[in-house]
């Protein structure tokens, strides 16, 4: 197979390369791996990704490239529930998620009113994400819409693949952050109108969970997300048992958590279910019947004591799923150190994830559950560069395992396990650079001098 030279103004990266075409668990030819690799950007897309010896012809003469070799080049990882006012609350005391709830979350959310704070704080959220390798995220919002302004203001300066949308809630909560029914579904048409698809921001309606919407709102929700079918859908569902007992209080006639949403015509393609813990397999197949995919979040389960996620169970019923941190629940916006903690939750489960799974999750099966493979997740030709450079030799303890691997599992496995944000030697979004491990420390460096 011969592969068409780029343009001369493409950039390409010589490096290990690894993706995805399936889910490892299900698939034995699912990842493609390139000991010696080239991956050739060409307007901010793959051109092309594969063996150095194969591809080389196809850079243009004159154009450099860019010398990564020791070091591994996946996709972008993709965190698919996170909320970005609860960066200033991450690592906050609480017996559960309740109490978590009124004693840090809403006091902090409600800061976000503040145009200039939120976008403050987004600046800093989405600069940890790059820091972290994470190139697309499902993000909460706040009540608020300057919230979501600011947000998408600032992702769309750094021309990033986000996706984001103001919390509807109606009731059970602080009055300074309860919107009405009509004036949530309201801010949230004019915010869709605003920024879905511009440039590369997309928009996920957000009711926060069943118990903070009344019946009108979880209605105009459901309506909303059929008039505008392409945008996501992204709320919490059978997180914490009090939680589910509570929602069963306040919708007898439902037949569970899930179904509550089911009613209202909230189940679809582009629909995230963060955490879906306490489902049950009646549950699961709505979820496969309708590809509602769920956000599996171990930082955050553990943190908040909340329960395991059923692996077994939902690859039975083949649910599709992805990878989260949940900060602020989450205790780490790092998708290795969460691909660490989701290890042990399956482990504790009785299933065994191995580390070729867990890279999958949190790249092309985090864009499969959202419905955008073919537009991130991995390095299928016209596919936006969206990439992480890892380096092996990023901490002494990583060096010295990696450098005894003798298989790419292996290789991955240390990664994940001993992999945090220091493993990340550089992102780009769209085929530009949007962060330098090198270039920060020698600027903190500066500082500090």
């Amino acid at each position: 197979m011969t592969t068409t030279k780029a343009s001369p103004a493409c950039q390409a990266y010589r490096a290990s390369i690894l993706h995805f075409t399936a889910d490892p668990a299900f698939d034995d030819k699912a990842h493609a791996w390139h000991e010696d690799g080239l991956l050739i950007i060409d307007n901010g897309r793959v051109h092309a990704a594969g063996d150095y010896s194969r591809l080389r012809d196809a850079v243009p003469d004159g154009v450099k490239v860019q010398d990564y070799r020791g070091k591994l080049i996946v996709p972008g990882f993709i965190d698919t529930h996170i909320h970005y006012p609860q960066t200033d609350m991450i690592a906050s005391p609480a017996p559960g998620l309740l109490p978590w709830l009124e004693t840090y979350t809403f006091p902090t959310e409600r800061k976000f009113a503040d145009g200039e704070h939120a976008r403050e704080v987004a600046s800093f959220f989405l600069d940890e994400l790059l820091r972290c390798g994470t190139t697309t995220a499902m993000v909460y919002c706040t009540v608020h819409p300057s919230s979501v302004n600011a947000f998408f203001g600032e992702s769309d300066k750094r021309n990033l693949r986000m996706v984001a949308g103001k919390i509807m809630m109606d009731r059970n909560c602080p009055e300074f952050l309860s919107d009405t029914a009509e004036g949530g579904a309201r801010d949230s048409e004019e915010l869709i109108n605003k920024w879905h698809k511009h440039g590369r921001q997309l928009y996920a309606l957000t009711p926060r969970f069943a118990p903070t919407s009344t019946e009108a709102q979880l209605q105009l929700a459901g309506e909303l997300a059929r008039a505008y079918p392409d945008t996501f859908l992204q709320t919490h569902v059978a997180e914490n048992t009090d939680e589910v007992a509570w929602v069963k209080s306040l919708f007898p006639k439902s037949r569970s958590y899930l179904d509550v949403y089911d009613h209202y015509g909230m189940m679809r393609p582009r629909a995230m279910y963060a955490h879906c813990i306490w489902l049950d397999d009646h549950d699961r197949a709505r979820m496969r019947e309708t590809q509602s995919a769920a956000s599996i979040c171990p930082t955050s389960n553990l943190f908040l004591g909340s329960g395991l996620f059923d692996f077994a169970r939902a690859d039975a019923a083949q649910v599709p799923l992805s990878l989260a941190t949940d900060v602020g629940g989450g205790t780490s916006f790092s998708m290795l150190q969460t691909m660490n903690e989701v290890y042990k939750v399956a482990r504790m489960g009785g299933t065994y994830l191995p580390a070729l799974r867990m890279f999958y999750m949190a790249t092309l099966g985090g864009a499969r559950s959202m419905q955008l493979e073919g537009t991130i997740g991995n390095f299928a030709p016209g596919v936006e560069a969206d990439f992480v450079v890892l380096d092996p030799k990023a901490t002494p303890l990583l060096a010295r395992r990696t450098a005894r691997t003798e298989s790419l599992e292996e290789l991955l496995f240390a990664f994940a396990l001993l992999g945090d944000d220091r493993a990340i030697a550089a992102t780009y979004s769209a085929g530009k650079q949007v962060h330098s491990r090198d270039t920060r420390q020698d600027a903190l460096e500066a500082i500090e001098a």
